[in-house]
């Protein structure tokens, strides 16, 4: 078998093509320069060039493809938020996630698990219902559920936590699944490139020009690029492409860690989540459990994870599977979380003409991977806001018209 494969792989005859062909240096001008080739910005300019014929785009990634938070979250996916505005805008994210393999024609292992959020007190119960019945309103698979239908998906679970945090019920969700991350935005890129999108990493973008009032130009690390539409899709980056066009920036930035255990026998099927013991968990195909934890409680632009992240986490993951104790981590990272002071996103036009922002993702960006594409493309494409953004605009923050995202987002996945 081994000798047939090598004999394939020497032979061009038999060679897959490349997911995506890029020139030696960028155009002097584009209809479109996309700064972020993570997730978000290359579904905004897979969408541009698949629904809205605009082709002539350039996506610059100062690293390479999803070597940012697409690449170091943990592949989380549900609708189950607390706001309309978060209910409707990441239930569309999870149609398009569902569909999403067929048709990048790439298999994105994309796993329906069920999602359990748990409460351990009456205040957290309350909240379950809230959302559940906010959910419920606009068609949203989720219900309130007691600890014994907790148990009875999740066998090995402690509902005692020790003694510590008994479980109480939890917030069942049942469309929660996962999918592979770096497959998605692989799966963007190489369709892009297809219909004529340049992707060029390891290309920084250092200014963005701006007269009277508007976008003109980015200078990057390989030259000038002229255009008057820049998308921004930067994560933990953003404050600084902010300060580029002279904008103030209502972010803040913070760590978010997770870790992955050596690979078991699978016993976990669903998603499960506590926002008071600040963990959520699940197990991939391979057997892995991949397992997170809220933000670091500092600013802090690094991606440096930290001792004192595993061991409390590890702590918390045996109250809940005791079981675990001899179980070995065998990797952890961290990503920069963009945090907004409500907790919800900032999208779509600013202040500054042929300027659109994507950011304020926090913990939960990942999920919102192709809904993000497809607004963020109208937005571009039409230069007005689209429906399912209206609500994320930057100057609801001067306005003091926040969104109380908070309950549903706090802890991350």
């Amino acid at each position: 078998m081994a000798i047939r494969l090598l004999k394939y792989a020497l032979d061009r005859h038999h060679a897959e093509p490349r997911f995506f062909n890029t020139p030696q240096t960028p155009g002097e001008s584009y209809d479109v320069v996309i700064i972020g080739a993570g997730g978000h910005g290359l579904a905004c300019a897979y969408y541009l060039a698949q629904v809205h014929g605009i082709r002539r785009i350039a996506v610059l990634e100062k690293g390479y493809i999803g070597g940012g938070n697409t690449g170091r979250n943990t592949t989380i996916v549900r609708s189950n938020y607390l706001t309309p505005e978060g209910v409707k805008f990441y239930q569309r994210s999870v149609e398009l996630f569902q569909t999403l393999g067929e048709e990048l024609d790439l298999n994105l292992f994309y796993s329906t698990r069920g999602h359990f959020t748990l409460a351990h007190s009456e205040a957290t119960l309350r909240t379950m219902r809230w959302r559940a019945e906010v959910n419920k309103h606009y068609g949203i698979d989720s219900e309130l559920v007691g600890p014994e239908e907790v148990l009875r998906a999740c066998p090995r679970i402690d509902l005692s936590c020790g003694g510590n945090h008994p479980i109480m019920g939890a917030l069942f969700h049942a469309p929660g699944a996962i999918v592979r991350h770096d497959a998605v935005a692989w799966g963007y890129a190489r369709r892009a490139s297809q219909m004529g999108v340049e992707i060029f990493q390891q290309t920084a973008a250092t200014g963005i020009e701006v007269e009277h009032g508007r976008v003109v130009a980015v200078q990057t690390t390989r030259g000038r690029i002229a255009t008057g539409k820049v998308v921004s899709a930067v994560a933990g980056s953003t404050p600084t492409l902010l300060k580029m066009v002279g904008l103030p920036s209502p972010i803040d930035i913070v760590p978010l860690q997770a870790c992955v255990s050596e690979p078991m026998k699978p016993w976990l099927d669903p998603i499960i989540v506590s926002g008071s013991l600040h963990v959520y968990v699940s197990q991939t195909a391979r057997g892995e459990l991949v397992m997170g934890a809220a933000v670091d409680p500092a600013e802090l632009h690094s991606t440096r994870s930290s001792l004192d992240f595993v061991t409390s986490l590890s702590d918390q993951m045996l109250d809940l599977f005791p079981f675990l104790a001899g179980v070995k981590i065998v990797r952890q990272w961290a990503g920069m979380a963009d945090m907004t002071p409500d907790f919800a996103p900032v999208m779509g036009k600013t202040s500054v003409g042929g300027f659109y922002l994507d950011a304020g993702w926090g913990t939960w960006g990942f999920k919102a991977t192709p809904v993000c594409g497809e607004t963020m493309a109208f937005t571009v494409a039409h230069d007005t806001n689209h429906r399912l953004i209206d609500a994320f605009g930057m100057s609801r923050f001067e306005r003091l018209q926040m969104l109380g995202e908070k309950g549903a987002a706090a802890v991350g996945h």
